[in-house]
């Protein structure tokens, strides 16, 4: 049965930087919740960030970036925290890989799952064009990324699989 990656806080978990959840109401979420689809994930919580957590925005470029070493994931403590968001964009791939998970949907605007838009690292709640860490490295392996935003668009392809 084919899988489906999907962000936990858009399931209803409590695991965003602020201990809250993204629960997301959407038809297509709950037919696959009911056919056992949905494999869940949240790569800060899966890399070992608590929750709640000071909230991290990527600075001097993307989630590309930060793979390729060339930009950070910096907490607006100062504190760098580039590692553990590679280490949790690893632990997805990982599930995709086993799952033969070849379409996510994550939660966009996150340092790790925006797929159309992340914070500009200043903290003054500006977006911009990007993607985070975990779904650029999801993209790099071929595995095709949705928001919540763009469900409907997610289920159309996931059908085509």
């Amino acid at each position: 049965m084919q899988k489906i990656l999907v962000s936990a806080c858009l399931l209803g978990n409590k695991v965003r930087y602020n201990g809250r959840d993204l629960l997301c109401d959407s038809e297509h979420l709950t037919t696959w919740q009911r056919e056992g689809r949905i494999i869940s994930v949240c790569p800060e919580v899966s890399a070992g960030l608590p929750t709640p957590r000071a909230p991290a925005e990527i600075q001097n470029g993307n989630g590309e970036a930060v793979i390729n070493l060339q930009a950070r994931v910096i907490e607006n403590t100062g504190r760098d925290v580039s590692d553990v968001f590679i280490a949790g964009a690893e632990h997805a791939l990982k599930l995709c890989l086993k799952h033969q998970i070849q379409v996510a949907i994550l939660t966009e605007s996150s340092p790790s799952c925006g797929s159309q838009f992340i914070y500009n690292g200043e903290f003054a709640n500006t977006k911009i064009s990007g993607v985070g860490v975990t779904t650029a490295l999801l993209l790099k392996n071929g595995i095709r990324v949705f928001s919540q935003n763009n469900i409907a668009q997610a289920a159309e392809y996931f059908q085509q699989l």
